[in-house]
């Protein structure tokens, strides 16, 4: 497929977007080029290849969860600026 200076003001406008003669020319090109390599890529033959989301396996990095003590509640008011009833005490954002 090739991509025409008409294509490229087309999506500009719906960009928004404003470019010079040159630049229009120089995208219509490059463009091309890349929906050309596309169809370069679909003439291959993946037919035993299995379909894929990544090219790496994903696999789950992240540690087992275990249950470990926790800060007491007095340790955590420690650097409160405010606190009432063992709770930390902010400003009202509701009226």
């Amino acid at each position: 497929m090739n991509i025409t200076i008409r294509d490229v003001e087309h999506v500009a406008g719906l960009a928004r977007l404003e470019f010079t003669e040159s630049e229009k020319g120089q995208f219509a090109q490059q463009l091309s080029a890349i929906l050309a390599y596309a169809d370069k890529l679909g003439e291959l033959d993946t037919t035993d290849v299995e379909p894929t989301s990544h090219v790496l396996p994903v696999t789950n990095v992240m540690r087992e969860d275990q249950v470990r003590g926790s800060v007491s509640n007095e340790t955590a008011l420690l650097n409160a600026p405010d606190e009432e009833d063992g709770q930390f005490k902010v400003p009202a954002v509701l009226e």
